[in-house]
């Protein structure tokens, strides 16, 4: 049974301004329930650009922050929240801006010494135009998270996809391109400096595209991964070193590709702040090791702190 939080007042911020808006609804949810259960005073703040005027106005002590993607993710609400001297949860500014730019994140784990995909980074108009490497590749924006945008073009592919090309397309003028590795979708959660799981992400459609993550029944969750236990050990220190490479803090997920018939383990990227919605895999893998969903929000919440 989860012990109260006696009453501490916490904002939940949530929701926000860019693309995964309703995912972080959904994960602040979540949270709001759990710390209400707790015992917790809480206030859902729907995040705007007037966040520093309403925090000011609500003065909670700590702030629970579940926002995801631009603005929320990436540094910007972490400044925020120092400016306001406010004890926050998740990684802090230089760690969530860091891992939020793909190619920048990219650089500093391998020079830890951590296996990351190839590839680089192209203007979108010339990956659009041809293909930049032989397929099959990934696109991805640079600076979005939960697979937004995302497009694997498969061997034979004729032309790159020509929605990088669109006015529609609002996701930053330079893109991700990587080879694709074949295998199996893998993630490990980090809480603290430990690392919980390993999980095999199977998505319905071959792709653990947003909808894949979100949507009902878009994959299943296999955890333990149907692994070798050297394998599994093997991403599990990876996804600490991670973690440490890029100054995180609370919990991050990282995402694995593993190709089974090569013993290939590449790290995809790392997540600051994962989601915590009902097909999430870090409370999963949390209530895999021993923690359920309460236990797992009110330890975020105790390890708040600022700076970060």
């Amino acid at each position: 049974m989860a012990r109260d939080l006696s009453g501490m007042h916490v904002a939940v911020l949530m929701g926000g301004l860019s693309s995964e808006r309703e995912v972080s609804l959904s994960t602040g949810a979540g949270c709001v329930a759990a710390l209400e259960r707790l015992g917790a005073k809480v206030s859902p703040v729907d995040v705007g650009r007037d966040v520093a005027e309403v925090l000011g106005r609500l003065k909670p002590e700590v702030a629970l922050n579940v926002l995801h993607g631009r603005w929320g993710e990436d540094g910007c609400m972490q400044g925020v929240l120092e400016m306001l001297d406010l004890p926050y949860t998740h990684s802090g500014v230089l760690a969530s801006a860091l891992a939020m730019d793909k190619a920048k994140a990219k650089a500093v784990l391998a020079a830890a010494g951590i296996p990351v995909p190839g590839g680089g980074l192209y203007n979108r108009f010339e990956a659009a135009r041809e293909h930049v490497m032989a397929p099959p590749y990934v696109v991805k924006p640079n600076a979005e998270g939960s697979s937004v945008g995302v497009f694997l073009v498969f061997d034979g592919a004729n032309r790159p996809p020509q929605e990088l090309a669109q006015p529609s397309w609002t996701f930053g003028e330079a893109v991700m391109i990587e080879p694709y590795i074949a295998g199996k979708e893998l993630a490990v959660a980090v809480l603290g400096d430990r690392a919980l799981a390993v999980t095999e992400i199977v998505p319905r459609t071959g792709f653990y595209d947003y909808e894949a993550k979100y949507g009902e029944g878009g994959s299943s969750h296999v955890l333990p991964a149907p692994i070798p236990a050297a394998v599994a050990e093997r991403a599990m220190r990876i996804a600490e070193q991670a973690h440490a490479a890029l100054g995180c803090r609370g919990v991050t997920r990282s995402d694995f590709r593993y190709d089974d018939i090569k013993d290939v383990l590449v790290l995809l990227e790392v997540n600051t702040q994962p989601g915590m919605t009902p097909t999430s895999l870090v409370p999963e893998q949390a209530a895999y090791s021993g923690m359920d969903y309460d236990n797992l929000v009110k330890w975020i919440v105790e390890d708040a702190s600022c700076p970060r």
